[in-house]
């Protein structure tokens, strides 16, 4: 995999677009105001299935790369510095031999933690303390194994000249983030703990969790993996490579706060349980949560931490678009605790679990005096600023009302509270580095002509005939060139996998017009598109005439009499072209 592909993997083209336009859902795609002109009717589309972007206003369109090129007035080259820092992605990686030489030390470093992994395990068998430990969480033998927890032992360099024996280098090592560099040189990252394998969703262990076993105020009780060529914490989700069958059998998952919960859950047999470093839940959890399903239950500890994360958690799943609730454990009990005293309490707590705005409203409503107006304030503050980011406006409206009820305020009051808010809120967007280049009406409006016209003839094989009078040089840009040349070649293209290798140069392209299609075209019938593809066809030939005139009317002043001839001839041409067409 290369810089590009990487950054694909880590980036979403509509976060990456959000930053200089105002998005909004529209269907399965985002919608905002033009950046390239002063519209006041959104036309600029984001696509996130295609990971492309189009502005229906200027014609411009492509992947956030393009975009980026677009905004901040920067090369190809500048474009991937910007999105990789944005990425946390270091592109020396990819310097020299590039995707081979990245790819061979992700490789190394794989290796080098399962070496780690099998000798932390080794460990434990020989450390009272961490198996005393394990034995008080009422962990089995068998799931310590299937976990491949282990111990850190606490002499300095142990693990580091263990991985020095296996003939890993001391940049290797401290690459996977398993030394640091101390006093006396490098020294291992973790000692004196219990180890906690992180692996990703293929089971590839990528870091470690690592807990203190001793009793020492001046030490973390628990440290992770730094941040890696392997290891991204806004990311990795815990036990999702043993979770994610039972997940898609189940349709639901379980987002618990502590590894060991998961580990214990996991034990009792449930084992669509989760776990994200502590109650920082990100878009990019929810997002790998989504693939395998929509319905996403928090079990976080009753405090406020807890609290505050699942506040932020309600937005970021409206986003997303999955289902959030919440699991109540009784008696403020972490699900370890619960396991241990009755694991089918946990499994009732799990199916009694409550949409997450729901439950976030019944708690504050009990924590705060709302028969008052400082209450009814603070509630309406608290509230709203989650109402205000959810991305469903039948949902906002729902809990107007609610609020309105339960707070014995009008509608009216709490609406205009809302926008009021909004407007304050609003999000400053980053301004363009360079001022883009705006096309002229003219060209903005045949590169509109012609991408209508390119979509209707790619998507419905029936109307590619009417391409037959057109040619290349009716048309702006390489692509749309490139991808009439391909349809009157071969007018029976269907996907084919073998057909479509050919139009891999122009795949952003030809991704383009698909959104096209399915922004304007999807739902119209077949008399309607023949119609449309007549019109779209006649107007293209018409600018492209009107080009042409110009053109040689231009050079008609400056003409000698045998040049003269030879441009009349060509209006000529063109005034049976438009008699013809």
């Amino acid at each position: 995999m290369d810089a590009v592909e990487e950054i694909k993997q880590r980036l979403s083209i509509e976060d990456v677009v959000s930053e200089y336009v105002e998005l909004k859902r529209a269907g399965r795609n985002w919608k905002g105001l033009s950046p390239f002109s002063s519209e006041r009717t959104p036309s600029f589309m984001v696509s996130p299935e295609k990971q492309i972007w189009h502005d229906f206003s200027s014609g411009k369109g492509g992947s956030m790369f393009g975009f980026v090129m677009e905004m901040e007035g920067v090369d190809f080259r500048g474009a991937l510095e910007i999105l990789a820092r944005k990425a946390g992605i270091d592109l020396d990686q990819f310097r020299g031999s590039a995707a081979s030489g990245r790819g061979k030390e992700k490789e190394r470093l794989y290796e080098a933690m399962e070496q780690a992994t099998r000798f932390y395990q080794a460990q434990l068998k020989d450390n009272k303390a961490a198996l005393n430990y394990l034995k008080s969480r009422q962990l089995t033998g068998k799931t310590i194994i299937e976990w491949r927890i282990g111990y850190s032992p606490n002499n300095g360099t142990a693990l580091v000249d263990f991985l020095k024996s296996k003939k890993f280098t001391e940049h290797e090592i401290k690459s996977a983030g398993l030394s640091a560099q101390r006093y006396r040189g490098l020294g291992d990252m973790f000692r004196g703990r219990l180890m906690i394998p992180l692996a990703d969703p293929q089971g590839r262990i990528i870091g470690f969790t690592a807990r203190l076993l001793e009793d020492n105020p001046n030490a973390p009780k628990y440290i992770n993996t730094p941040q890696t060529l392997l290891y991204d914490k806004s990311r990795h989700v815990f036990g999702l490579h043993l979770a994610k069958e039972t997940i898609r059998r189940s349709k639901f998952v379980v987002v618990a706060e502590g590894n060991l919960d998961v580990v214990s859950s996991y034990q009792a047999g449930v084992r669509q349980v989760v776990a994200t470093a502590g109650t920082a839940l990100t878009e990019a959890h929810l997002k790998a949560l989504s693939r395998f399903t929509g319905d996403i239950r928090l079990s976080f500890d009753a405090d406020k931490a807890g609290l505050a994360a699942t506040e932020r958690a309600i937005p970021i799943a409206s986003k997303v678009d999955v289902s959030l609730s919440v699991i109540t454990i009784p008696s403020g009990k972490d699900p370890d605790e619960l396991i241990k005293h009755d694991p089918a309490a946990w499994e009732q707590a799990i199916a009694k679990n409550e949409y997450a705005l729901d439950w976030l409203i019944k708690r504050y409503t009990a924590e705060l005096d709302i028969t008052t107006a400082k209450g009814k304030k603070e509630l309406s503050d608290i509230v709203l600023a989650v109402v205000r980011r959810l991305g469903d406006r039948v949902e906002q409206e729902h809990y107007i009302e609610h609020i309105s009820a339960l707070l014995h305020v009008s509608r009216e009051a709490l609406t205009a509270k809302l926008h009021q808010k909004e407007v304050a809120e609003k999000p400053r967007l980053r301004k363009p580095a360079a001022t883009p280049v705006i096309p002229d009406k003219f060209t903005t409006d045949h590169l509109r002509v012609q991408n209508h016209f390119l979509s209707l003839a790619l998507m419905q094989p029936k109307l590619r005939p009417m391409l037959k009078p057109i040619t290349t040089d009716m048309l702006m840009g390489k692509e749309p060139r490139a991808l009439l040349t391909f349809l009157q070649h071969n007018s029976d293209f269907d996907g084919s996998p073998a057909q479509a290798a050919e139009l891999k140069p122009i795949a952003e392209y030809v991704k383009i017009l698909s959104l096209h299609y399915e922004e304007l075209y999807e739902n119209v019938e077949g008399e309607e598109l023949q119609y449309e593809a007549a019109r779209l066809q006649t107007k293209l030939i018409d600018q492209y005439v009107k080009m042409q005139k110009q053109r040689l009317s231009a050079e008609l002043q400056a003409a000698s009499e045998a040049e003269t001839e030879k441009i009349l001839e060509q209006v000529k041409q063109l005034d049976t072209l438009l008699k013809t067409r």
